[in-house]
């Protein structure tokens, strides 16, 4: 699992990878199916030496996202939209292969699909470059999308972009300029649903990566300000995610007690300060994002059996809220 950005931060490239000759190469797409491995395993709750433990009586037990979304490639880096019908991902057919080669695969980048009468339908490729880029680590606002990517003309390495919808399709993208990916350089971001308060993941005061914030000024943003030690551990915390209603705050975090990265929640008070972290998902668990009824969408990596060095592939997992019904029954 990615501290701040998969696949993206990975991409220590030269852009010159991205071009033959000073030439651009052509910009490929491809069904998601053709470019996975033959010999690739579609990995199962049941195969899993790792599988995600949930420490939380507050949702169903964690499962794989129903519908086509999972494959026996890669998908990662989820977003769903508060309504809970649009759903982004990350997909890669095979993350054995050198990053500069995902790039020119076809298919590693973003991918979405919509929940039509209770079903999600095929995931489509969303198009945010005219040229050769590794695009992901998005999350939407209404029409608006903020994405991260590594392409020509970056200020760094890997740069925040916006893209806008029109018509039903994703366009008119651009660098979120200076300030923000020559300045703040922030990891992995969420924005509050009033716009007025970024969070990301930044190298930190208590050890590894923390959690700050910036405000939405009349020029741009504020400076970041940690969140503190309820929220900080001296381990690494990154890849927030913050609710609608601005109540709680979720991220990626670590703990010595389990092996790979974790969900955590924290949850504001009456006074607006943020409470300690809670541990809601374990072993392997990740970037969670979750539309407005509570249901916890999260990556989970599988790793090869005994063996947590070495990745398989990577599923979408679910954990739905439990209804006040439910709970009484329980």
């Amino acid at each position: 699992m990615n501290k701040q950005l998969w696949p993206l931060i990975l991409a220590v490239v030269n852009l010159g990878l991205f071009t033959i000759n000073g030439c651009k190469k052509p910009l490929l797409v491809k069904d998601r199916a053709e470019t996975i491995p033959p010999g690739a395993v579609k990995m199962q709750p049941e195969m899993d030496s790792f599988p995600p433990i949930l420490f939380s009586n507050e949702w169903e037990p964690p499962v794989p996202m129903p519908g086509p979304v999972n494959t026996a490639g890669a998908e990662d880096s989820p977003f769903i939209t508060p309504n809970g019908t649009e759903f982004y991902f990350v997909f890669t057919p095979d993350v054995s292969v050198p990053v500069e080669k995902q790039a020119a695969d076809g298919v590693t980048g973003i991918w979405y699909c919509r929940l039509e009468n209770g079903h999600w339908t095929e995931p489509e490729r969303v198009i945010l470059n005219n040229d050769i880029s590794l695009d992901g680590a998005q999350f939407v606002m209404g029409d608006t999308m903020w994405f991260a990517s590594v392409r020509p003309g970056n200020y760094g390495e890997i740069d925040w972009y916006l893209a806008l919808r029109r018509n039903g399709k994703w366009g008119n993208w651009r660098n979120a300029g200076r300030q923000i990916n020559k300045e703040l350089k922030p990891g992995e971001l969420h924005i509050s649903a009033d716009h007025s308060t970024m969070y990301y993941g930044k190298t930190g005061i208590h050890g590894g990566l923390d959690i700050v914030r910036s405000q939405r000024t009349p020029s741009g943003w504020g400076e970041p300000v940690n969140l503190g030690p309820l929220v900080n551990s001296a381990r690494d915390e990154g890849q927030p995610f913050i609710s609608s209603d601005d109540k709680e705050l979720w991220f990626t975090g670590w703990t010595d007690s389990l092996v790979g990265p974790c969900v955590y929640r924290c949850r504001k008070d009456s006074t607006g300060r943020w409470q300690p972290a809670e541990l809601i998902v374990g072993q392997f668990a990740g970037e969670p994002t979750l539309d407005d009824a509570g249901n916890l969408y999260f990556v989970h990596h599988f790793y090869s059996g005994g063996d947590s060095s070495r990745m398989i592939e990577a599923d979408i997992y679910l954990c739905r809220r439990k209804t006040a019904l439910s709970k009484i029954i329980r």
